[in-house]
């Protein structure tokens, strides 16, 4: 029997100052795929997510300023403002007036802020073992990692001060991260995940990704009192939350989510890290089935 794969389609999406990398998967019912990072692009996702595009009609772009959206974008282009424009573009290019969005791990920040600033424009929201959506949260992850990882960081930290480090070198950034996700996937997979995680940058674009993410950080975690569940809450969005049992964020942050957002709903896959989409694809394709199904 032949074996029938959905159709793949890329383009570029010309937006206020970018031009912005679309890659679509599949030809049924739209749903938009953020990446995570914030400094990372779409490519890690491949080719395990596409097979929802037999479902769903996949559409994955690489954020301003990363992968293959980097050409001519400067750090300083970059805010949560034009992120958030550059989701709004994506959906008046696909010609919708509502959109269903998925976001993995920063993904769903970025997901949160558009379903807060703009809820008649989201029909479903997922969050795919989301990042944290406070300041407080981020805070308490990050102390948490300390207490676990005292030797790890102190590695990570170590190969971050080196010259080949700070210059963006492939290989010094593969090692940084083989350190930071090995609490976060299993370790068939980790390999496979962070070779991902560069796909389409050089050198140099990394350096910028890493710049645009701390500007996106400045602007959510380092504000005092940054906080998306209440405004989230406000604007009541059809919300999935997926969270891996064994994923390195605790459980709280998925849970404080889907306790507090109208019409939110938690799924703990099991024996899954922060990948959730490449551990238990059956699971995560049926539990979102299922939200886009019943929204």
């Amino acid at each position: 029997m032949r074996d029938v794969r959905p159709e793949i389609r890329e383009c570029y999406v010309p937006v206020r100052g970018a031009r912005l990398f679309v890659r679509e998967v599949g030809s049924a019912r739209p749903l938009i795929v953020l990446h995570g990072g914030p400094d990372f692009n779409h490519a890690y996702f491949l080719p395990e997510m596409d097979s929802m595009g037999s479902v769903f009609r996949l559409i994955y772009y690489d954020q301003r300023g990363r992968g293959k959206s980097s050409a001519g974008v400067l750090p300083s282009d970059v805010t949560m403002e034009s992120e958030v424009e550059d989701l709004d573009e994506i959906r008046r290019h696909l010609g919708l007036d509502r959109i269903a969005v998925m976001g993995h791990s920063w993904g769903g920040v970025l997901a949160m802020e558009y379903a807060a600033r703009h809820p008649e424009r989201i029909s479903h929201l997922i969050l795919l073992n989301t990042a944290p959506a406070s300041r407080e949260d981020a805070l308490k992850f990050r102390e948490g990692r300390r207490a676990m990882e005292g030797e790890g960081l102190d590695r990570m930290r170590a190969i971050a001060s080196t010259r080949a480090y700070k210059d963006g070198d492939i290989e010094t950034e593969a090692e940084y991260y083989a350190i930071h996700f090995r609490r976060a996937v299993s370790p068939d997979r980790l390999e496979q995940v962070v070779r991902g995680l560069r796909s389409h940058f050089t050198p140099v674009d990394i350096v910028k990704a890493r710049t645009i993410e701390e500007r996106l950080y400045a602007e959510t975690w380092e504000v005092p009192g940054y906080d998306l569940v209440p405004r989230l809450a406000a604007s009541r969005p059809p919300t999935l939350v997926i969270h891996g049992d064994r994923d390195f964020l605790p459980l709280n942050i998925s849970k404080r989510i889907a306790d507090s957002v109208p019409r939110a709903r938690l799924v703990v896959v099991e024996d899954c890290g922060h990948f959730s989409y490449l551990e238990r694809p059956t699971e995560v394709l049926a539990a979102v089935a299922k939200h886009l199904e019943d929204g």
